[in-house]
């Protein structure tokens, strides 16, 4: 498990996984080179020519968790149920131990029939997705000191759904081509304390809240982006029914796009505009002691085509107080945009197709982080899709209880993976 507070963390646990590999998966192991840097790994493939690599990424690493609630413990692997019906469970089938196992299998597999890349291919399986970052990050810089520039990398992200989308009834294969900024912005108010038996009018905690609510009460403007336009009219073509007529109008029609999204549910509407979520509050130390810092901590994910000076002023803007202290920590800006068509995105929804022919392949902007930003500064060509199809329940699992995959979907991720190794 990944732990913000390092010291916390269990390093021996991720050395038991690291050193089971081998044992797992020998003829990958025979065929491959394998760098530790910490405790990400970096395998390489190499191919029969001297082009530019391909990049599969994964992270081993997990959020916490406890067996509370949980209807099989969240560290036990059981199985349940038979055939197309048989699930695992356990944190991380998911997200993102599912893919890293996957992408192993696959490359054990091709290794066991004598395939051979055309040209070299790395796996850049990281141990702090979760957290920080570091080891992609490391790896990243490695690869960029080596003066490799990898042609594709493909990295976890969208999935194969259904009823996403209104109107559409065949299953979306949703590819990341670019994901959110993401920074925690820290809203903090300092003042004198007291005792709690004589409060002033306006406490440290009280201008904090009228804070958070003038900032819930003022979202950010809806955008809709090339690639939010893409995906529309993608999707639009296979829609029924009267949106349509909107969806494949979508660039005369963005004013009403904008208020679809916005209506629609919960995840449209982050699509198209910065999202903030309070997600931490300190204040006090004692029930009866006035604070004399109260703080809040924001999570920001911030839309393509916007920055983080642009989020810090539009916070600042919306809360109409200097006596409230704001903030960026851990700053990132969002990651540049990757085609939509060409060679290498050819390549993902041909593999995609093989093993889901009905699937509508589109390109989306993810609205979560993953460890490919740190490779968007040496290729052009970054995606982010995990091979499974995956329900709104299973999805909603993702970082809460009862994670979970059907055996059937995690074999067909391995097969995709695959057959996109076999064209490269």
């Amino acid at each position: 498990m990944s732990r913000n507070d390092v010291a916390e963390t269990d390093w021996a646990a991720f050395e038991r996984f690291v050193d089971a590999l081998p044992e797992l998966y020998p003829a990958l192991h025979a065929a491959l080179s394998r760098e530790r840097h910490g405790h990400s790994l970096l395998y390489r493939w190499r191919g029969r020519g001297v082009g530019a690599p391909t990049v599969l990424m994964a992270h081993y690493d997990v959020v916490p968790a406890t067996a509370e609630g949980w209807t099989h413990p969240p560290f036990a692997a059981e199985l349940t149920g038979t055939g197309d019906h048989q699930l695992l469970w356990g944190r991380g089938a998911i997200d993102d131990k599912g893919a890293v196992v996957a992408i192993l299998e696959a490359v054990e597999a091709l290794v066991l029939e004598g395939f051979k890349p055309a040209d070299d291919v790395y796996l850049s399986f990281g141990h702090d997705e979760e957290t920080l970052g570091t080891g992609a990050q490391t790896i990243a810089g490695v690869l960029r000191e080596r003066g490799i520039r990898p042609a594709v990398v493909l990295d976890e992200g969208g999935a194969v759904v259904e009823r996403i989308f209104p109107g559409v009834s065949k299953p979306i294969a949703v590819v990341g081509v670019s994901e959110k900024g993401i920074t925690s912005v820290r809203l903090r108010v300092e003042q004198n304390g007291g005792h709690a038996s004589t409060p002033p009018k306006m406490t440290a905690t009280v201008r904090l809240a009228r804070a958070i609510t003038r900032l819930n009460d003022r979202p950010f403007p809806a955008r809709l982006t090339e690639t939010n336009l893409r995906m529309v009219e993608t999707l639009g073509a296979h829609a029924t029914g009267p949106l349509r007529a909107v969806f494949t109008r979508a660039r005369r029609l963005q004013p009403v796009l904008r208020a679809v999204f916005g209506r629609l549910s919960d995840e449209t509407r982050a699509i198209v505009r910065t999202t903030t979520a309070v997600t931490q509050l300190s204040g006090s130390l004692a029930s009866n002691a006035l604070p004399e810092r109260a703080e809040a901590v924001v999570n920001t994910r911030i839309a393509v085509g916007s920055s983080v000076a642009e989020t810090l002023d539009h916070i600042r803007r919306a809360i109409r107080d200097d006596d409230v202290r704001v903030d960026a920590v851990d700053a990132s800006e969002p990651s540049p945009v990757s085609p939509s068509d060409g060679p290498h995105w050819q390549r993902l929804a041909q593999a995609i197709g093989s093993v889901h022919p009905r699937a509508v392949v589109t390109p989306y902007i993810m609205l979560g982080a993953s460890d490919s930003r740190h490779f968007t500064g040496i290729c052009e060509a970054v995606y982010r899709f995990t091979p499974f199809e995956l329900s709104a329940e299973e999805r909603a699992a993702l970082h809460a209880r009862d994670e979970r995959i059907h055996v059937a979907t995690w074999l067909r991720g391995i097969t995709i993976y695959a057959q996109l190794l076999r064209a490269s």
